[in-house]
C-alpha cells in the first residue's frame, strides 16, 4: 500500500530484502539502552524475579504488600507497555499474559487486566478526576492565549496605543510588546523554572501554583490602568503558562495507564483548543457591559479577569488530586506512590504492577544517566541530531504557519476587513469554534494517515487559504473582502487543526531517545514560545508596513518554506517502536532529503504526467547508499594496495 508521495507503508523504513541500513557505534548504544528502558525485567528468570522483589520491598519498607509485588512483578516482565511508544497512540499490554501463566491471580484481578485491554475506558473515579483538572488546566492555557485577542478593541484606545494599521507606529509595537509579553517571559524564563518547580514541589503543586499565578495574573491584569503597566501584569502571566505547558501533559501520561495514555496526552491540545473557542466566547460576551461604579474599560477588564476562573477551579481540585506515583517513587516515597496507584487503579495487583515497573525504569534511567553529557550528545550523535533538527522544524512551523495570528490579532484582522467590532468578535468565535471542532479528528487521523503525511498534506492548503485571505483586502466590494477574509481564515483553521495543530508535540515527545526525552522536550518547547512571541510582537507593525496582502502573504510563503523543510528533513514516525525510531533517525539527512527529493518526482511521474514510476522507499535508498560507501571504500583500498600505499 502506498501514499501519494510514493513511500511503501508496508515496508518502509524498516528493512529491504532481509538488510537493515547499519548504524554507527554511537547510534548502536543508544539502541543498546533503548531496549535495557523498553522492560529492564525481560529475561530475567522466575527465581531471581521473586528475589529482587522480596530485596526491594524490604528496603522500602513494603513487606505488607510483598504478594501483590510478587503478582505484578510478573505482570510488568511481561509489559510492553513501553514497546509501542506512548505518544501518541495506545499501547499493547500483557501480551503474553502472565495472569494466565500462572495460578496466582484472583478471578477480580483477570477482569480487571483484561478490561485494561478491551474495555481500556473503564477507569477508576480519580483517573478521571485527574482528566477533568487536565482539561481545565489546558483551557485555561487557550483563555490566556485568546482573551486579549478581544481585549485589545477596547483596552488600546484607552491607553492611548491605538493604531489605525496605515503605517508602522511606536503604537503598533506597543501592542506587539503588551500581546506578546506572558510568550517573552515563557522563551527567556518562566520555562526554564519547570524542572526546579517540578522537583521541589511535584507535579500537582506546580500545576496549582501555576494556575494560581495565572488567576492573580488575570485580576491584576484586570486593574491595571496603562500599556507597561498591563505589560507587567502579563509579564507574570507567563510563569504560569510556561511550566504548566509542560507539567501537565506529562502528569496526566504518570497517572494514566498505558493504553490510554497517548489519548490523554493528545487531550491538552484538544482541550487547548476548546480555551481558545472559550476565550473568544467570553470577548464577545463582555463587549457590550456598560461603565459602572467609576470603571472605565469595564468589558475589557472582565474579559481579561474571566480567564483566571477556570485557573481558580483548578486550585479548588488539586489539593483532591492524587500526585503523580512516578514522582513520588523519584522522592523514594514508595508508599505514598501505591497508595496514590490504589486510587488511580481498580486493584492492588494493577497498582503492585506499575509501582515496581516504574521503579526498575527509574533504576535503569537513573543508571544510564552517570557520566553522559546529556545536552552535548542531543546535538552531537547524528541519530539525535536528526530527531533536534525535526522538533525545532515542526516546533518553529507551528508558529509560522501563522495560526497564532489569527489567534492572537483575528478581532483586529476582521476590523480592518470592515467588520464592525462586534461583528468582528463574532467572526473570532467561528475561528475558535472551528479550531475545536476539527482538532477532535486529529485523535484518530495522527495515527493512521501519519504525522509527517499529514503536515506534508496540509502546508500547501494552508498556503492557499492565507493567500487568499490576504488578497480579499484586494476587494473593493465590502461584502466580497468581508467573505474572501472570513472564508479564507476559517479553512486555514480547518486545515490547520488536525494537522500541524496537534503533531508538533505529539512528534517531539517520541522523536527524542528515551535517555534525553525531558532536555529534548524542554528544548522544543522553548523554541515554540519564543517563536511565539516573534510572532505576536511583530506581526502588528508587520502588517502596517507590508498590509494586510503582504503580511499574508509572508506567512503564505513561510508554509511553501516549511513544506520543503518537513519533506527533506522530517522523518515518519507512525507506529515505530523505540527500536525503529533509532533506524530512523540514524539514517544520515542527505539520504532522507534524497528520499524526499525523488517523492516529489515520484508526485509528479504519477499524477501529471501519469505514469507507472517504482515506489519510493526510504530503507532501500540507505540500505543502496550504505553498499555504496562500503563498495568505494574497498576500491580506494585495494587502490592504496596496489601502488604501494595501504597502511602496514
Amino acid at each position: 500500500m502506498s501514499n501519494i508521495y510514493g513511500s511503501n507503508s508496508r515496508h518502509d523504513e524498516r528493512t529491504y530484502n532481509g538488510y537493515a541500513p547499519q548504524v554507527d557505534r554511537r547510534t548502536r548504544c543508544i539502541g543498546d539502552v533503548t531496549l535495557n528502558l523498553e522492560n529492564p525485567l525481560r529475561g530475567i528468570a522466575l527465581e531471581h524475579l521473586m528475589t529482587d522483589v522480596e530485596i526491594f520491598a524490604r528496603e522500602r519498607g513494603l513487606m505488607n504488600i510483598l504478594d501483590d509485588l510478587k503478582k505484578g512483578a510478573l505482570l510488568a516482565q511481561d509489559s510492553q507497555g513501553n514497546r509501542i511508544l506512548h505518544y501518541p497512540c495506545s499501547s499493547v499490554i500483557d501480551s503474553l499474559k502472565a495472569y494466565k501463566r500462572y495460578n496466582y491471580y484472583t478471578d477480580a484481578d483477570i477482569k480487571y487486566l483484561e478490561d485494561e485491554v478491551h474495555n481500556k475506558w473503564s477507569q477508576t473515579g480519580a483517573l478521571y478526576y485527574v482528566v477533568v483538572m487536565s482539561s481545565l488546566a489546558a483551557a485555561i492555557q487557550g483563555m490566556d492565549e485568546t482573551v486579549v485577542n478581544g481585549a485589545q478593541l477596547l483596552y488600546t484606545k484607552q491607553f492611548g496605543i491605538y493604531s489605525s494599521g496605515l503605517s508602522p507606529s511606536r503604537d503598533s509595537w506597543l501592542v506587539g510588546v503588551v500581546n506578546s509579553a506572558p510568550y517573552l517571559c515563557c522563551a527567556t524564563f518562566s520555562c526554564w523554572l519547570t524542572y526546579p518547580m517540578n522537583q521541589w514541589l511535584g507535579r500537582r503543586k506546580t500545576i496549582f501554583v501555576c494556575c494560581l499565578i495565572s488567576f492573580v495574573t488575570c485580576i491584576w491584569s484586570a486593574l491595571t490602568g496603562s500599556w507597561w503597566h498591563l505589560f507587567i501584569a502579563r509579564f507574570f502571566l507567563g510563569i504560569g503558562i510556561g511550566p504548566k505547558s509542560a507539567t501537565v501533559p506529562v502528569y496526566a501520561a504518570e497517572c494514566s495507564p498505558a493504553a490510554i495514555r497517548g489519548a490523554l496526552v493528545m487531550m491538552w491540545q484538544m482541550w487547548t483548543a476548546f480555551g481558545i473557542f472559550l476565550g473568544t466566547l467570553v470577548d464577545l460576551a463582555f463587549y457590550y457591559v456598560p461603565d459602572a461604579g467609576g470603571i472605565n474599560g469595564l468589558n475589557w477588564r472582565l474579559m481579561l479577569a474571566s480567564a483566571g476562573i477556570p485557573g481558580l477551579i483548578v486550585c479548588l481540585q488539586a489539593p483532591f488530586a492524587p500526585e503523580s506515583p512516578r514522582w513520588l517513587i523519584g522522592k523514594g516515597r514508595y508508599e505514598d506512590a501505591f497508595n496514590e496507584l490504589c486510587r488511580l487503579r481498580f486493584s492492588r495487583v494493577q497498582a503492585a504492577r506499575d509501582l515496581y515497573y516504574i521503579h526498575v525504569l527509574l533504576e535503569a534511567e537513573n543508571e544510564m544517566k552517570k557520566g553522559r553529557n546529556r545536552l552535548v550528545e542531543m546535538f552531537t550523535i547524528p541519530r539525535n541530531r536528526n530527531a533536534a533538527l525535526a522538533s525545532w522544524i515542526v516546533m518553529f512551523a507551528q508558529q509560522f504557519c501563522g495560526v497564532n495570528v489569527i489567534a492572537y490579532y483575528s478581532s483586529n484582522i476582521f476590523s480592518q476587513s470592515g467588520f464592525s467590532d462586534p461583528a468582528a468578535l463574532a467572526a473570532s468565535l467561528g475561528f475558535g469554534a472551528l479550531n475545536w471542532l476539527f482538532a477532535l479528528p486529529a485523535v484518530f487521523t495522527i495515527d493512521t494517515f501519519g504525522r509527517r503525511n499529514l503536515l506534508l498534506t496540509t502546508f500547501p492548503c494552508m498556503a492557499i487559504c492565507l493567500l487568499l485571505t490576504g488578497s480579499a483586502f484586494w476587494i473593493t466590494s465590502k461584502n466580497g473582502r468581508l467573505a474572501g477574509v472570513t472564508i479564507g481564515m476559517y479553512l486555514f483553521t480547518i486545515f490547520y487543526s488536525p494537522g500541524e495543530g496537534p503533531v508538533p508535540f505529539v512528534y517531539s515527545a517520541e522523536a527524542f531517545p528515551l535517555y534525553i526525552r525531558d532536555i529534548g522536550m524542554s528544548f522544543a518547547t522553548a523554541t515554540t514560545w519564543f517563536w511565539n512571541f516573534t510572532l505576536s510582537i511583530t506581526w502588528p507593525s508587520m502588517s502596517s508596513a507590508f498590509k494586510p496582502q503582504g503580511a499574508f502573504g509572508w506567512y503564505a510563503g513561510w508554509c511553501m518554506i516549511l513544506w520543503v523543510l518537513i519533506l527533506l528533513c522530517v522523518r515518519e514516525t507512525k507506529g515505530k517502536t523505540l527500536e525503529e525510531l533509532d533506524q530512523v533517525f540514524a539514517i544520515p539527512a542527505k539520504t532522507h532529503a534524497v528520499y524526499g527529493v525523488r517523492q516529489i518526482l515520484y508526485g509528479v511521474k504519477k499524477y501529471l504526467l501519469f505514469q507507472n514510476p517504482p515506489l519510493v522507499d526510504l530503507y532501500e535508498m540507505a540500505v543502496e547508499n550504505e553498499k555504496n560507501n562500503i563498495g568505494r571504500m574497498g576500491t580506494r583500498n585495494d587502490g592504496a594496495h596496489l601502488t604501494g600505499t595501504e597502511d602496514g
